[in-house]
């Protein structure tokens, strides 16, 4: 399994919009890339987000990151970011609980 890690500030204003349209957007994701196997939208105490996606596989997180602007939901929801801090990858060695 991976993870991705996507940093990013919105703009004023738009966490409402950004949490209605988010089930949509991630809807969207997964029934384009199935490896996708959860996500989590963290809040961070200094006003960034950090979007946090566990993949079946790196590559499929990979192959999403190449994709994504394919996924007008996903293109829609990005509308919402401000600035970018960045895009990771990595692998899972260890997890608690156990998939």
């Amino acid at each position: 399994m991976a993870i991705e890690l996507a940093s990013f500030t919105i703009h004023e204003g738009a966490e409402e919009t950004l949490l209605a349209e988010r089930p949509a957007m991630l809807k969207a994701l997964r029934e384009r890339f199935p490896g996708c196997l959860a996500a989590y939208l963290v809040k961070e105490d200094d006003g960034t987000w950090l979007d946090v996606i566990i993949w079946r596989s790196r590559e499929e997180a990979e192959e999403s990151a190449r994709l994504i602007n394919t996924i007008p939901e996903c293109v829609s929801w990005f509308r919402h970011i401000a600035e970018s801090g960045g895009l990771r990858h990595g692998q899972i060695v260890d997890s608690w609980p156990t998939p």
